[in-house]
């Protein structure tokens, strides 16, 4: 990979439920950046891209079941988003007062993903139904628009265990490898790494963090350019299981069902 890249985010105004994300995205990156380039990494944002493809939920159309009015009870939150986030959750781990942790498509993550923020009011936006295969269809219009060949990186922004604030993290990919494996390359001193793998695709989606924003900006994506990654037929984001994970293996087999 290069060690200088661009960032350029893309303000596409409002997306709207139904509304045609790649032509909102084309013409910003037209108006921003020249257009599209041979290798150029697209990152957007899992809101927006759920938006376009009509994954809105009126709450007022959520009939909470006795289960969600329970942990809505217990962890102070409005039942209707509860009921929505247990329909979303493969399993619900736990919580604290406004959120539920949950497991999702082999991750963990609050309220499995289902979010109010930037999404009409009295609505919530659960993540894509599938984002790779949104990754995919993103990555084939624009290519046969823009005639290259890019990579998309679909993302969200989440808490870290013991550290305060979000930063990104890809939860769908195509054209690119989630994760470079650095294993069997040497250190500064000749010792060989055993373990270190590089989160490429979420180092990028936190690159792109920084200029999409989490607020009023109307910028739900950004172009990463000249970062060097060739671009190949890569689809998906490497996910370990949970007895594997350095912070929640500790706790799994004792206090945790899966």
């Amino acid at each position: 990979m290069n060690s200088s890249f661009e960032v350029f985010g893309l303000s596409t105004g409002i997306i709207h439920s139904g509304d045609p994300i790649t032509d909102r995205v084309l013409a910003a990156a037209d108006a921003t950046c020249g257009g599209f380039g041979e290798g150029d990494i697209l990152v957007l944002a899992e809101t927006a891209v759920a938006t376009s493809e009509g994954n809105v939920i009126n709450l007022s159309t959520i009939s909470p079941s006795p289960e969600a009015q329970d942990l809505a009870e217990k962890y102070h939150m409005d039942p209707c988003i509860a009921e929505v986030v247990l329909r979303e959750s493969d399993s619900i781990v736990g919580g604290i007062p406004g959120f539920l942790l949950c497991m999702k498509g082999g991750t963990l993550l609050p309220n499995a993903g289902v979010d109010a923020s930037n999404a009409p009011l009295g609505c919530v936006t659960p993540l894509p139904a599938d984002p790779d295969q949104s990754a995919i269809r993103i990555k084939a219009a624009i290519e046969a628009k823009a005639c290259v060949q890019i990579g998309v990186i679909i993302a969200d922004s989440r808490t870290h265990a013991m550290r305060l604030g979000c930063s990104g993290v890809a939860i769908g990919s195509a054209g690119i490898p989630s994760v470079i494996d650095d294993r069997g390359r040497t250190d500064l001193f000749g010792r060989k790494l055993e373990v270190t793998k590089r989160a490429v695709a979420d180092n990028i989606a936190s690159a792109a963090e920084l200029v999409m924003g989490e607020a009023d900006e109307c910028t739900p994506a950004a172009i990463i350019r000249g970062i060097g990654l060739p671009i190949g037929n890569h689809v998906g984001v490497e996910t370990i299981d949970a007895t594997e994970c350095l912070f929640m293996g500790a706790f799994a087999k004792d206090r945790m069902q899966w």
